[in-house]
């Protein structure tokens, strides 16, 4: 242990040690430069002329427009415009992809290949339908009878004026165009498909007022309007609707956009629907399309 303290001792002597640097006259042996250094020093020299060109060439790259010099390094207005094409690039493959999906739709339809609308609800698997009661109660059988009697004596009640009452309406046709799918009633489709030109306004068939102004995921955007003589008419798959709840419509006023929304949809179209006393009726026997 003893010698390598010693060692160690005598290397660090030998750092602090004393030489001369001398630059001398080869023909007259002047001196010119004479600098007197210890090897300590020398490293501290070294190392600290190291540090300053780091920091030189570190603020250079960072700070001077030379940085684009370097691989790996962008002029910061390039990445800027890269970006923004970028995101056109995204912003065209998108609305190509929907023009796709539109020109498909619109083939479809003129080859009749469009899908039958339908109003079946989807019912909630998780309440047991068959279990409930539909009897009904004393006081609900109380009203019944009440309202019946009422009625009793009414000169229209039953009468073949109340049945087709509807018949003497003058009924504006909502929009000019190709029916593609008509009333089936058996298939549960309670209504008629029409097919006509995008952005066409949608309008009312009867004076009333809108009962129903709502988006659902199977119809869409969807209007109803309820007119006189317990007339409902019903308007699905709309863009745009033009009118809230509780808003008065004139006949030929429109009320909405024909649209493409909704899942039971294959293509911009108007899904209309007549409700005359509960019941669905063809729309094909009272109008023109």
């Amino acid at each position: 242990m003893s010698d390598q303290h010693e060692q160690k001792k005598k290397f660090l002597q030998r750092l602090r040690h004393r030489y001369r640097l001398v630059v001398m006259n080869d023909d007259t042996f002047e001196e010119n430069l004479s600098i007197r250094l210890t090897p300590l020093g020398l490293v501290i020299l070294l190392g600290s002329v190291t540090i300053v060109m780091v920091m030189l060439v570190t603020s250079l790259i960072a700070f001077t427009p030379v940085r684009e010099y370097i691989p790996g390094y962008a002029d910061v207005g390039m990445r800027r415009e890269l970006i923004k094409m970028a995101m056109h690039a995204d912003s065209l493959e998108q609305a190509l992809i929907e023009q796709n999906m539109f020109n498909e739709n619109i083939t479809n339809v003129l080859r009749g290949n469009t899908k039958p609308d339908t109003t079946k609800n989807r019912p909630d698997k998780s309440k047991e339908y068959e279990k409930l009661s539909l009897n009904a109660s004393q006081k609900e059988a109380a009203l019944k009878q009440s309202i019946e009697s009422q009625d009793k004596y009414s000169l229209a009640y039953g009468s073949e004026t109340n049945k087709n009452g509807i018949s003497n309406f003058f009924f504006f046709t909502p929009i000019k165009g190709v029916v593609s799918e008509q009333f089936k009633s058996k298939d549960q489709h309670f209504g008629i498909d029409i097919v006509g030109p995008e952005n066409e306004p949608i309008k009312a068939t009867l004076d009333g007022t809108v009962v129903l102004a709502t988006w659902s995921s199977e119809t869409g955007y969807t209007i109803s309007v309820q007119h006189s003589n317990n007339l409902i008419s019903v308007y699905k798959h709309n863009s745009v609707l033009l009118k809230k709840v509780g808003d008065y419509v004139k006949s030929g006023e429109p009320i909405a956009i024909i649209g493409n929304s909704g899942e039971q949809t294959t293509g911009p179209h108007l899904h209309f629907e007549l409700w005359y006393n509960g019941s669905a009726i063809d729309p094909e026997g009272y109008m023109v399309f």
